[in-house]
């Protein structure tokens, strides 16, 4: 009846790096750590399990002579972004 949420989204700080990611395709690594409000440490972390899974592609770079760091949702992490909303959705709706 209930579909299983998705482990790699279901972390709290990856949800939520990856619905920032849904909004604006791509971002700093230091706008995601403002907007998240994680530690550079923990949001490194997780942006390394996104990209293993395919879901964010990181592009290091420099601008000004500062290296930049920044995050791209990939169409698989879109993907996936959906279906754990459609899985939510089933939760929420249960009783309907």
């Amino acid at each position: 009846m209930f579909k299983d949420l998705n482990p790699i989204l279901h972390s709290q700080l990856r949800l939520a790096v990856v619905s920032l990611l849904i909004g604006v395709k791509e971002a700093e690594f230091t706008f995601i750590k403002k907007k998240t409000n994680a530690t550079a440490g923990n949001l490194s972390v997780q942006i390394q399990k996104l990209k293993e899974a395919g879901y964010v592609e990181v592009i290091k770079q420099f601008k000004d002579n500062y290296p930049q760091t920044i995050c791209k949702i990939t169409e698989k992490g879109i993907a996936a972004f959906e279906d754990y909303v459609k899985a939510l959705q089933q939760y929420l709706n249960v009783n309907k």
